[in-house]
């Protein structure tokens, strides 16, 4: 493999993800070569099919590998050959569990095993797909809109889940600092990641728009949150990839305003007619939403962002990499749109 080639090929992880496939679609676009690793490589053909759904359908640039995030099998191969490694997957995480460190040890460990083997490799730089989750969370009576030189309190009251993601981002921060060697290392942390499905993979804050279209969310919990439409956290990880300037540190992908559900059922309501008939219009008392996590363990992780301060600054992504963010309502729309067009909300 030439040095030109060489320089064109970035590994994506985690091909199948809602995020990983845009940036995928985002690189051959911009005439790079990809690799991505599957869990399974049963999942080609689905990943190829949403590629579609993006605009793309020669593969030549396209290449699978096998390889799980819990195991060390395929991830030298994986990153032979790439300059660039967008480190997008992560391990899917436990609804219920008997302890955190069933969420902390798989993304602390799969964090390392990349980094490992992207350094082994000569890889130039990785970029992290982190989360607002290792940033925000666990903060009382805060006031100041959070900034990339915040972290998350990982001693006070979170989900195991932002501890995580906190735990995994600052393990590859003391890696690339005592083991790195000349391995580059940038971050990217999405707050609620809104924006086109390009198939059936959808995130957390897609479930929202979905059950609220579908009428399984009847009033809104007092929840917050900044958004962020998918396409525009595939071009930032694109620039933290490239840019000089974002050799080493962490960018925040968000539009800068926050919204409450409330606020995001009203523009659902405003701008999708019938189709948005069963949408709320109320707020739900946060004892109600106390009282069902108890019976229901998937919503506990709700519980603890009731009434949090959510306000994330993304000035420092647009000012240092030029990076232009759509608005809360054109990725929202964005979504809801696509949910309705790919039939995947119940009549």
């Amino acid at each position: 493999m030439t040095n030109s080639e060489k320089s064109k090929t970035v590994l994506v992880t985690g091909g199948s993800g809602f995020i990983a496939v845009h940036c995928i679609l985002k690189l051959l676009k911009e005439g790079y070569s990809v690799k991505t690793t599957l869990r399974s490589l049963n999942r080609q053909d689905e990943v190829k099919q949403m590629l579609r759904v993006g605009g793309i359908n020669v593969f030549d640039n396209l290449s699978f590998i096998e390889a799980d995030l819990s195991h060390d099998k395929n991830w030298d191969q994986a990153v032979r050959g790439c300059e660039f490694v967008l480190h997008v997957a992560s391990p899917t995480p436990v609804i219920q569990f008997t302890h955190e460190d069933e969420l902390i040890n798989p993304a602390k460990d799969g964090v390392l095993r990349v980094l490992r083997a992207s350094r082994n490799a000569n890889v130039k730089r990785v970029v992290l797909t982190s989360a607002f989750g290792a940033v925000g969370m666990g903060h009382k009576n805060r006031k100041t809109p959070y900034t990339e030189e915040d972290w998350t309190n990982i001693d006070s009251n979170i989900h195991a889940y932002q501890k995580s993601k906190t735990i995994a981002e600052q393990t590859a921060w003391e890696f690339i600092k005592n083991e790195g060697g000349n391995l580059e290392l940038s971050a990217v942390n999405p707050v609620g990641v809104m924006g086109p499905l390009l198939g059936p993979d959808y995130s957390h804050s897609h479930q929202m728009i979905k059950q609220m279209l579908e009428g399984d969310i009847k009033a809104c919990p007092k929840i917050s949150s900044c958004y962020v439409d998918v396409r525009d956290v595939a071009d930032l990880h694109l620039l933290a990839m490239t840019h000089p300037k974002a050799k080493g540190e962490r960018f925040l992908a968000t539009t800068g305003d926050v919204l409450s559900m409330l606020d995001v059922a009203k523009i659902l309501k405003n701008k999708l007619g019938t189709n948005a008939e069963k949408v709320p219009t109320k707020e739900l008392p946060n004892w109600i939403l106390k009282a069902s996590a108890l019976k229901k363990p998937s919503l506990k992780m709700l519980v603890t962002l009731l009434e949090q301060y959510m306000q994330a600054s993304g000035e420092k992504a647009k000012k240092t990499l030029n990076w232009s963010p759509r608005s809360n309502e054109e990725a929202i729309l964005a979504t809801a749109e696509s949910l309705l067009k790919l039939r995947l909300i119940k009549k």
